[in-house]
């Protein structure tokens, strides 16, 4: 019986991709699968995972035809996940050696449906210590009511798939999928969903996964029109949040961090090419207008000043032509 599926997407990581298998086999045990998926890539990386089938133990490679990004590639292997837990891990990103070992065995200690976990966040040289916005740890609880409070930074906030371990049976309720396609920003309806939808909880004060941030090729580096996938990722949040039973309770957490994220991506404009910097403007001020308006109001009435004009003037700009489509959701 496998015990553990890792999942681990790759595309176009051959600088990275040696450390990343390097750790996977300081992780390998005979229970222990890894799902290796190429998203296509066009430089080596296919070729260092060929040899990882031969080198690693419990590897399998699944390949892409084309390129389909991170949420698709993660659903190649959930489709082909055979363990009785799962796990995340992107390809030019590592662990600590007994890591997946050690997070099983206090996962399985608390029998709850997720863990959530600390994380090494690598720029260079520099390293520093990122941690679950929870103060409970140790113990399961409702995820429910880890989304709340909106005005400060919870664990919804914390999206990273791979900060965890994930039992199947949240797989088998259709939990653990991600919304096909998406470019940018696909854990986020993916972690609100789980909150809103898992039994139990807890977060492990356990350290041992190193995301590798501000690599060149990353897509958080690129300013082109994938970026811009975070509205369609933030509607469905949106969309989904208003249809739950507590709507009214969660939809302002969902809508100030939904406008957190615009005003981040406005701050920042001059990093896209001209016509995508246009083009966010438009979808950003629809979005805006499709939020439903008294909690937006509400939601910028308890912004600083500088946020809240920015969105203020941002709703108020016309829509360009394609910009718009989705229906504005009502609060329950």
């Amino acid at each position: 019986m496998v015990k553990l599926s890792v999942i681990v997407p790759f595309y176009n990581v051959q600088t990275y991709a040696p450390d990343t298998l390097r750790s996977l086999r300081a992780n390998a045990r005979e229970d222990f699968e890894f799902i290796l998926v190429d998203d296509c890539s066009t430089d080596g990386t296919a070729d260092i995972l060929r040899r990882a089938e031969d080198e690693i133990p419990g590897v399998v490679v699944r390949r892409h035809k084309q390129n389909g990004g991170l949420a698709t590639a993660r659903n190649t292997g959930l489709d082909a996940a055979r363990g009785e837990y799962l796990a995340f891990l992107d390809g030019d990103d590592w662990l600590a050696p007994g890591y997946y070992a050690e997070l099983l065995s206090r996962t399985e200690a608390l029998g709850c449906d997720f863990v959530r976990t600390d994380h090494v966040q690598v720029e260079g040289r520099n390293r520093g210590v990122h941690r679950v916005p929870h103060g409970r740890r140790g113990e399961a609880l409702d995820p429910r009511d880890a989304i709340l409070p909106a005005e400060r930074s919870t664990s919804v906030d914390y999206p990273y798939a791979w900060a965890g371990l994930y039992h199947r049976r949240l797989l088998d309720r259709g939990l653990l999928h991600f919304t096909d396609g998406l470019r940018t920003a696909e854990d986020r309806p993916w972690i609100w969903r789980l909150h809103r939808e898992a039994d139990s909880f807890a977060v492990l004060g356990i350290l041992g996964i190193f995301y590798r941030r501000g690599v060149a090729s990353s897509l958080t580096q690129i300013g082109d029109v994938r970026q811009l996938d975070f509205i369609r990722s933030f509607d469905q949040v949106i969309r989904e949040t208003a249809e739950d039973r507590d709507a009214q309770v969660l939809l302002p957490k969902a809508v100030r961090t939904y406008c957190a994220i615009i005003f981040h991506h406005m701050s920042s404009i001059e990093r896209f090419e001209p016509a995508v910097a246009r083009t966010l403007k438009s979808m950003s001020a629809a979005a805006l207008r499709r939020m439903p308006q008294q909690v937006l109001d509400d939601a910028l009435d308890s912004m600083d000043a500088q946020r809240a004009t920015v969105l203020r003037r941002l709703r108020r700009r016309p829509a360009a032509a394609g910009a718009t489509g989705a229906r504005e959701v009502s609060a329950a």
